[in-house]
């Protein structure tokens, strides 16, 4: 997360501390609720792949040790006050709803406006950060399942499939009828000082106690994101044309 190495401070009050207050709010209120908490395989940082439950935490960034705190918290929270407290250790979730910071989206929505002629040139940071995508509906689906388990316990989601940023590119520009290396150009301000080059997630845990797998692969899940976003931003523009007829013809 590049962001959390420019807000540190902030980052660990709310991602790592946010964790803490609710428990501690569980804990006091004594609400008998069972308690999600959504970790995230950057903990992992620069740990051997494939990453399980039993991997080392090497964090490399602010967000990734804020998130080694929440994962201990609900440990601990889990341990000592007998609470139904669960870490999902979550690799890369994606979908149309995911936020514009983020590498993919910025991807799809930037190709999007390109094929539109919105925009011309689409800058990144490390295209080499190879990386576990997944679809965000079904670890949506495992978080579920975790939650209805007689026993708390963590575990790891993943796909077992590894992809690089330019491999995203490259699948989602060619599903558009586009060479990336047209309109993609390299920003040292996206590079972080700390970078996590590979990380490949084994959830075989889950599959077995779980009887989770994922279903969506790699390059379906790049056609839906482009999809979507060529979806939001047709549909942007026609209501952009409609206001602009009626504003014409007010009658």
């Amino acid at each position: 997360m590049r962001v959390s190495f420019d807000l540190p401070e902030y980052t660990g009050d709310v991602t790592g501390l946010g964790t803490l207050r609710i428990l501690e709010a569980i804990r006091k209120t004594g609400i008998k609720t069972r308690f999600f908490q959504a970790s995230s395989s950057e903990m992992f940082g620069d740990a051997p792949a494939p990453q399980n439950e039993e991997t080392p935490f090497r964090p490399r960034s602010p967000y990734a040790a804020a998130k080694v705190y929440s994962y201990w918290m609900v440990r601990n929270y889990r341990e000592g006050y007998r609470m139904f407290a669960v870490n999902g250790i979550l690799f890369n979730q994606e979908s149309p709803r995911r936020g514009e910071t983020f590498a993919t989206k910025k991807i799809t929505r930037a190709l999007a406006r390109i094929k539109l002629g919105l925009q011309d040139k689409l800058y990144l940071g490390n295209l080499e950060a190879k990386r576990d995508w997944g679809y965000s509906p079904e670890f949506v689906e495992a978080m579920w399942l975790m939650l209805q388990e007689d026993r708390p316990d963590d575990y790891v989601i993943a796909t077992g499939e590894t992809h690089s940023v330019k491999d995203f590119l490259e699948e989602a520009f060619a599903y558009a009828g586009l060479d990336w290396r047209d309109y993609v150009e390299i920003d040292p301000r996206y590079f972080r000082p700390l970078e996590v080059e590979f990380l490949r997630g084994d959830a075989s845990k889950a599959k077995r106690q779980l009887n989770w797998e994922p279903k969506v692969k790699f390059k379906e899940l790049v056609m839906i994101m482009v999809d979507a976003d060529f979806k939001d931003l047709e549909e942007m523009r026609r209501c952009c044309q409609d206001v602009i007829r009626k504003l014409r013809d007010p009658r």
